[in-house]
């Protein structure tokens, strides 16, 4: 077997790509429970902008955010390590693209876990104070996200912006062996589930599933490539030369 500059070969191995793509649904799952165990609420009447936003945390119970933040915290880096599968594909082709989604999953998985936690502890915080200090529980609030949530979430927001947009750049340019059509199995899908709810209503189902976009997003991803890998291997043996 040859290898290429990063040292993957250049003979692509289906066998452990699939083991990551399955990895991968796995672990969407086990975070989308715990997404949902702590988005499942509705804002309380009256309420607009973030104080709504937040008043959904009012009846998530004390074991809900516990549960949410540890699924998150063992699936969130199960996730990103199954973006490896994706990353021996474009290793193939292009080590530039493997390169720059290599940053962009060693990013996710550092900032990941940390954004998530500290949406369990700023829903705990924000539930705790409500009941002694209702008046200035959404300034408490803000002031919290602000501190501990916005620095995890830029740095996060970027590096997810690099696997996205790597991931898209690659497969539209041909350089894995999936037919070019096949970007659309990117974490983008998340987007498209946020709107989808947001637009349906503020409902417990929907506030869940939009919580929970990033592994919606990565369901979607992990079984599109999924389903789609054995067309691929099978056009890659009709081309392979004889």
């Amino acid at each position: 077997m040859q290898y290429n500059e990063i040292g993957i070969g250049s003979s692509l191995d289906w066998r452990r790509i699939r083991k990551l793509m399955l990895i991968g649904i796995f672990a969407g799952v086990m975070v989308l429970i715990g997404d949902m165990l702590l988005g499942w609420g509705v804002g309380t009447a009256g309420t607009s902008g973030l104080e709504a936003n937040y008043s959904r945390y009012l009846g998530v119970s004390d074991s809900r955010i516990f549960w949410s933040a540890l699924l998150g915290t063992v699936g969130i880096p199960l996730e990103c390590m199954s973006w490896f599968g994706i990353y021996r594909l474009m290793s193939e082709r292009s080590p530039r693209h493997a390169h720059a989604y290599r940053a962009g999953i060693f990013g996710c998985m550092l900032f990941g876990v940390s954004v998530h936690v500290s949406c369990c502890a700023a829903a705990y915080y924000y539930n705790k104070i409500s009941r002694f200090l209702p008046d200035t529980a959404l300034d408490e609030m803000k002031q919290f996200a602000l501190l501990f949530l916005l620095p995890s979430s830029v740095l996060f927001a970027i590096f997810f912006g690099i696997v996205i947009g790597v991931q898209i750049s690659a497969f539209v340019k041909g350089k894995t062996s999936y037919p070019k059509w096949c970007w659309i199995f990117t974490l983008l899908f998340g987007v498209a589930v946020i709107i989808i709810c947001k637009l349906t209503g503020d409902y417990p189902l929907t506030n869940a599933l939009a919580t929970g976009w990033i592994s919606l997003g990565n369901i979607w991803m992990m079984g599109g490539l999924l389903v789609m890998m054995p067309k691929v291997q099978k056009m890659q043996l009709e081309i392979k030369p004889k």
